[in-house]
């Protein structure tokens, strides 16, 4: 019987190749037929697990095999991949029982004449772990090639990626954000001002044997070190929300107060509407809105635990120009977009994005923020965010708006959300969180105001 977590791994990084899902969804779907919760977090530390280091076990495979990857089956590659992922990083894990699945599995899949390939590598791979024919940490990191070749393949990274941040950032920076980005997410939570404060949560979670530990920069941060909170009903009753530090200090941005008129452009799934209705204590008007029905829905189904009055929901593509006569005091305006500041939590992403699509994103972002300043009144605050790392769809997105729209000015971060530490403000006064300076998760905001 092969091992239920490894078929579920199996078919989460399946779907992920085929480009049928992302990675949570992907994960979630595999792991729905699992009872065990051991099972199901073993399956998904290994379907995460892939993804952050596939481009080192990759290599090892070729190097191995004695053949490229496209002359495998992609099932093959798959299965390759899952097991040398755990002879490598579960040293507790016994090898023969990886390989004995690895060997099940591929016929399992229809692809028995491949059974003994599956064999011959793994067992290679589990003989020579010591030994991974990997490029070293180069002593002279100014010599580009053996850099991004370190950096690419030992770090896992796509090349595209590690060439743009080894010539922006430097060498020991961009290592350092690649760390960081290889190790695990933890899970965070937000307390819901509206249900509970800090310490009634911390106090409610210890005596669920929840241990967690306060964020470094934004106040409401829980970081769980121990326990299960999701299996508790703080989530359903609304007590906290699960989202990232760096997500909550973008939406301190949005300058949310009692008794204003407040728009969220690109809301679901609702952590930073939530955010918002909290800080204006339900106090004033919040309108949230998003583009797809199944969206819609998700954001509604937070807004209600919550306990958020004062949110009204209605569907808006902003793509197109609002649906809106009325002028808000603030609108937020956090777009889709390429993802690549939270590889940490979202490994998938970084093979899934090629570089070629960051200036037709970029040009989105710039169409949808130039829609949602029509509805900013004079004198109101205009807030735009990515989760992105790179310039064309932060820095460059922000000036090219000032450009566009000369009734609007930049106005420093600080000035907007006095309580946000100073040292993620960056020079330029926008909002910049970096996994190497604070080990948080790439959140760009930049600031404007309507002129009155």
């Amino acid at each position: 019987m092969i091992a239920p977590a490894r078929i579920a791994a199996y078919e989460a990084l399946t779907a992920v190749s085929a480009g049928s899902a992302d990675l949570p969804t992907a994960i979630a779907f595999a792991r729905a037929g699992l009872r065990d919760d051991r099972d199901r977090a073993l399956a998904a530390d290994i379907a995460a697990g892939v993804l952050r280091w596939r481009g080192a076990i990759d290599h090892v495979v070729v190097a191995v095999a004695r053949r490229p990857l496209e002359r495998l089956d992609p099932e093959v590659i798959e299965i390759l991949r899952l097991s040398a992922y755990q002879l490598l990083h579960h040293s507790r894990v016994p090898a023969s029982a990886v390989v004995d699945d690895a060997v099940k599995l591929t016929r399992r899949t229809g692809k028995a004449s491949a059974a003994g390939f599956v064999n011959a590598v793994l067992r290679t791979i589990s003989r020579k772990r010591a030994q991974l024919p990997l490029p070293p940490r180069p002593p002279d990191c100014s010599v580009a090639d053996a850099a991004l070749d370190y950096l690419s393949v030992t770090l896992s990274h796509p090349r595209w990626l590690s060439t743009r941040w080894l010539n922006r950032l430097g060498f020991e920076a961009a290592e350092a954000w690649m760390t960081f980005n290889n190790g695990p997410a933890p899970l965070t939570l937000r307390v819901n001002r509206l249900k509970t404060d800090r310490a009634e949560l911390e106090a409610r979670l210890a005596s669920e044997g929840v241990v967690v530990r306060r964020g470094r920069y934004a106040p409401d941060a829980l970081i769980v070190d121990e326990g299960h909170p999701l299996r508790g009903d703080g989530l359903a009753t609304g007590a906290f929300v699960v989202q990232d530090e760096a997500s909550q200090l973008v939406a301190a941005l949005a300058g949310a107060s009692p008794g204003r008129r407040a728009l969220d452009t690109c809301a679901s799934p609702g952590g930073k509407t939530t955010f918002m209705a909290a800080a204006m204590h339900n106090e004033g008007l919040l309108v949230a809105c998003d583009a797809r029905p199944r969206r819609i829905d998700l954001l509604r189904q937070t807004v209600a635990a919550s306990g958020a009055t004062n949110v009204r929901i209605l569907q808006a593509d902003l793509l197109q120009p609002l649906p809106f006569t009325c002028q808000f005091d603030s609108v937020f305006v956090d777009v889709p977009c390429s993802g690549l500041g939270t590889l940490r939590r979202d490994p998938d992403i970084k093979w899934r994005r090629q570089e070629g699509e960051l200036a037709a994103l970029a040009g989105k972002e710039r169409a949808m923020l130039g829609h949602a300043s029509a509805a900013v009144r004079p004198g109101g605050l205009l807030v735009y965010a990515t989760c992105s790392s790179e310039p064309e769809e932060d820095e460059e997105v922000a000036a090219a708006f000032l450009s566009e729209h000369p009734d609007f000015d930049a106005i420093d971060a600080g000035d907007v959300a006095p309580a946000l530490p100073r040292d993620v403000v960056d020079a330029r006064g926008h909002l910049r969180t970096l996994p190497h300076v604070h080990g948080l998760e790439a959140f760009f905001g930049a600031a404007f105001r309507r002129q009155t």
